[in-house]
């Protein structure tokens, strides 16, 4: 037989004569509400970001596919009466003839560029981390092509690799080495595109990745070096496994604007010659831009294909730390 327990009734308070008083009922259990005006702050610190977030990104993203959908004119650009054409521009950027060569350089360089900037920053980071007498000092200076407008690192590389009167070409022939036509031959043109993006973009994976080496405990070295572990082993044992948090945000930004990188591109070499240095950046901008009648639905389209890639590497990013982090 199932027995119900109950709770105890409360125990009568009796006064210094002996006459009980009943005990006071307990009080009812209150909810705690927040005031309206902490409510009301709250939204107010976070009205600014979102805004900011609708106006710059959740809008003009949305402009970007509303274009990849429709068939946009100049005239219809301005009055907004473009027809739906739903996927047709995607379909017309797969079948044209510059999706696959374009294809193949975004792809080149983005991978050539990641892999040269994480491993030259790297490098540095280890150097730097020494803390030799002149560290800091030079750590400042690697910071210099960082910091620089791109217009002027693009046309400093475009200087320096002319073909007739770069500094580049005249060391080769100091050496004994003919000229190389660096930005006007199919063969060079996006390997000196890439060249410039690399010395751009080393600086950031050297203070990302320096930043990450300042966290490792010192005495996981210093029992490193009593375990009679050399400097190689140290590396790949203690430095290489405690960065890779920070290696992989590294990498993540890196291929993010690397697949984005337009300026550097364009102003040295336009995508060319016959489109040999042409990337998704530099062909969107070219059909929405660079032609007397600009093709606005496929420019977009090409457009949305970068969004893509990056959301993607994103959410790959993303699920790899969450596996990380629960293992």
């Amino acid at each position: 037989m199932n027995r119900t327990t109950k709770a105890p009734d409360p125990l009568p308070v009796r006064e210094g004569n002996g006459a009980a008083i009943a005990a006071p009922p307990p009080a009812p259990a209150t909810t705690r509400r927040r005031p309206a005006s902490q409510q009301w702050a709250a939204w107010a610190f976070l009205a600014p970001v979102t805004l900011y977030l609708v106006l710059f990104y959740a809008y003009p993203l949305y402009r970007n596919v509303d274009l990849s959908l429709r068939d946009y004119t100049v005239r219809s650009f301005v009055q907004g009466d473009a027809p739906f054409t739903g996927l047709d521009n995607y379909l017309t950027v797969f079948d044209d003839p510059t999706f696959a060569p374009a294809l193949l350089h975004t792809v080149v360089f983005t991978v050539v560029c990641l892999a040269f900037q994480y491993a030259i920053g790297l490098a540095l980071a280890v150097f730097f981390h020494q803390n030799f007498r002149l560290s800091a000092t030079l750590r400042a200076l690697f910071l210099v092509p960082w910091l620089l407008p791109l217009i002027v690192s693009a046309s400093t590389w475009s200087w320096m690799l002319n073909s007739d009167s770069g500094v580049v070409n005249a060391t080769l022939h100091a050496i004994g080495i003919g000229p190389v036509n660096w930005l006007t031959s199919p063969s060079w043109s996006l390997a000196s595109v890439i060249i410039a993006n690399v010395w751009i973009g080393v600086p950031f994976n050297l203070v990302v990745l320096y930043s990450g080496l300042q966290s490792i405990p010192v005495g996981l070295y210093e029992a490193a070096a009593l375990d009679g572990a050399g400097p190689w082993r140290r590396f790949w044992s203690i430095t290489f496994p405690l960065l890779r948090p920070v290696s992989a945000i590294t990498l993540l930004l890196g291929l993010v604007y690397t697949l984005k990188v337009f300026d550097i591109i364009w102003i040295m070499t336009k995508g060319g010659p016959a489109d040999s240095s042409t990337t998704f950046a530099t062909w969107s901008y070219q059909l929405g831009f660079g032609n007397l009648l600009p093709a606005f639905g496929p420019g977009a389209a090409v457009g949305n294909l970068l969004v893509v890639a990056a959301l993607v590497f994103g959410l790959v990013y993303m699920r790899v730390q969450r596996k990380q982090e629960l293992s």
